[in-house]
C-alpha cells in the first residue's frame, strides 16, 4: 500500500459573498417598474474643520472625513474629494453588479472595482488658477474602471452583469449625464 492510497481525497471548498435578500430586491423592483418616476433624496451636511479638511455626515454614520493632500495645500489626512467621488461610483458599481447577480442567479464569489480619473483643477478652486477654463474643462476629464468579479457563472456571463449594472447605476449615471444643479447661500 502507497501513501497516496491512504490520503483522503482533497475537497474544493467555494465561498460566496453574503447574499442579499432576492425576495425584497424583486419587490423594490416591481415597485420601481410600477412607478418609473419615483425618485429619493440623499442627504449630506458638510462642515469644514479647517484648511481643506471637513467632516461630511450622512444620516447617523460615522462622518466621512476630506482633506487634500499636501501638495495641494491640505494635511493628506483622508481622501481627497475627487477620491471620494470615486469611492461612491465604485461602490454603486459593486452593489449594482451584486443585484443584477443576483436578478440572474448568480452567486458571486469575488467582486473588486478599481478605479482611476484623470482629474484637472487649473483653475486653483476659482481663486486665481487658470479662470479661463469652461466648466466642460475641469473635473474628471476621464474615469476607467476595471472590475474583479469571480463567481458560478462563465466570464461571458459575468461581464454581461458587469455592463448591465454600469448602463443602470445611478452614480456613473450622474456623472456621465448632465444634471440640474443650483447652489445658493443657506438660512442662517
Amino acid at each position: 500500500m502507497s501513501v497516496t492510497d491512504t490520503l483522503e481525497p482533497v475537497t474544493t471548498v467555494k465561498a460566496y459573498l453574503r447574499p442579499i435578500d432576492s425576495e425584497g430586491l424583486a419587490a423594490f423592483a416591481a415597485k420601481g417598474k410600477a412607478n418609473p418616476a419615483s425618485r429619493g433624496t440623499n442627504k449630506v451636511h458638510t462642515v469644514m474643520e479647517g484648511q481643506y479638511r471637513s467632516l461630511s455626515t450622512v444620516g447617523k454614520h460615522t462622518p466621512v472625513v476630506v482633506d487634500e493632500p499636501l501638495h495641494l495645500f491640505g494635511e493628506d489626512t483622508a481622501p481627497a474629494p475627487g477620491e471620494i467621488v470615486l469611492s461612491g461610483l465604485g461602490g454603486c458599481l459593486a452593489v449594482g453588479i451584486t443585484a443584477v447577480a443576483t436578478w440572474k442567479g448568480v452567486k458571486l464569489s469575488k467582486l473588486e472595482v478599481f478605479l482611476e480619473g484623470d482629474i484637472g483643477n487649473p483653475a486653483a478652486w476659482g481663486a486665481g488658477g487658470a479662470l479661463e477654463k469652461l466648466p466642460a474643462e475641469m473635473g474628471f476629464q476621464a474615469i476607467r474602471v476595471k472590475v474583479l468579479v469571480e463567481g458560478d457563472a462563465p466570464r461571458e456571463v459575468l461581464d454581461e452583469i458587469v455592463q448591465h449594472a454600469n448602463f443602470y447605476s445611478p452614480v456613473a449615471n450622474s456623472m456621465r449625464n448632465p444634471i440640474p444643479f443650483t447652489i445658493g447661500l443657506a438660512d442662517a
